[in-house]
């Protein structure tokens, strides 16, 4: 698909300087630019290469003044990076605007669905289904009996939704993704082996959430797994069943939050942080990655370490780690020094 010029320079709101007709129909970095990509200029550290890329349309601040001649024709607005930002955003939504129901796929009678549906094949709709306006499902997914969708949601090749689950609006689920699997509910008998307790819950996700590959959130013992408005889960998360994450959290790959824990709202958590379960973690939190949660967190706290310690607390003890065996070595001569006193000290 080509744009022009004069077409990005409309949807950027910003001013074409050059040739409005200049036709692309890629994106580029700006030092690999070649003849019909798109690419932009916000960084001062690549001013050197507006010079010399070979991209047909450059977007650059309001403010740029070339000081050498250059190729490329500008679209200027007030900010690049959020310019080019929102391009690829109007970009990524053209490329995934499929719709139709493609062969080999299976939808439930009874299932109700929107406006612009995407059915990739080989996917599964169970019974009473119901799915929003721009649903898009993409191949050799399952999407399981009772499980409601919001509009505007994509759910990516391979990804598995269970039975009863609630999407809410504007959410973006990758593939392998497993929503709703049951719970890691076990309990003793009098044999020493384990018995399934049965997992009857949900799972709810709000509006505006995305999920990444691989991640898996676990349906609720009773009640609801949920996660707020907002979140944004990395790849390969595991979320227990009846945790609770709140609003604009943001957890990094291959952290795990374990069964019942509540987590606050604004929270930033790491790669490789492991959560306990039945805790609560307070709002606006820091846990730096592979940090160990052991405990509650009260707000705005910063941690670090296992098990997690304050975040400058963490680094001063490090220090001292780091220096142990010289310490140690130290406090042996020391005692050398007290039993074996040297030029016979006897006060």
């Amino acid at each position: 698909m080509k744009f022009t010029a004069e077409q990005i320079a409309g949807i950027l709101e910003g001013e074409v300087v050059g040739n409005p007709n200049a036709e692309v129909s890629k994106l580029s970095k700006i030092e690999e630019g070649d003849e019909g990509s798109l690419t932009f200029l916000a960084n001062p550290k690549y001013i050197k290469y507006i010079y010399t890329t070979k991209a047909t349309v450059t977007i650059v601040n309001d403010s740029f003044v070339p000081e050498q001649e250059i190729i490329t024709t500008l679209i200027k607005v007030e900010d690049a990076y959020a310019a080019f930002s929102k391009l690829l955003h109007f970009y990524n939504q053209v490329k995934l605007n499929k719709t139709g129901i493609e062969p080999q796929s299976f939808m439930s009678e009874g299932t109700k669905y929107g406006e612009n549906l995407y059915l990739g094949s080989f996917s599964y709709i169970g019974q009473n289904v119901v799915l929003g306006d721009n649903v898009k499902i993409y191949p050799n997914s399952f999407i399981g009996d009772n499980v409601v969708i919001g509009n505007n949601v994509f759910i990516f090749a391979g990804a598995k939704i269970y039975s009863e689950t609630v999407i809410g609006n504007n959410c973006t689920v990758h593939s392998g993704v497993i929503i709703g699997a049951d719970g890691f509910g076990f309990a003793p008998n009098e044999n020493g082996e384990y018995s399934k307790v049965p997992q009857i819950g949900n799972v709810i996700i709000e509006d505006n959430v995305d999920i990444g590959a691989n991640t898996t959130i676990d349906r609720a013992t009773l009640g609801s797994t949920v996660i707020r408005k907002g979140v944004k889960l990395d790849n390969q998360i595991q979320i227990a069943h009846n945790v609770e994450i709140g609003k604009n959290t943001v957890i990094a790959a291959q952290s795990g939050v374990a069964g019942s824990t509540k987590i606050g709202e604004n929270c930033i958590i790491g790669g490789q942080v492991g959560i306990a379960g039945h805790l609560t973690i307070g709002n606006n939190v820091r846990l730096q990655a592979q940090s160990g949660v052991a405990r509650n967190i009260k707000d705005d706290e910063v941690l670090q370490g296992t098990p997690s310690l304050g975040y400058n607390d963490f680094n001063k003890s490090y220090v001292h780690f780091k220096n142990l065996p010289k310490i140690v070595a130290e406090v042996q001569e020391l005692k050398k020094q007290i039993i074996n006193p040297k030029n016979g000290n006897n006060g």
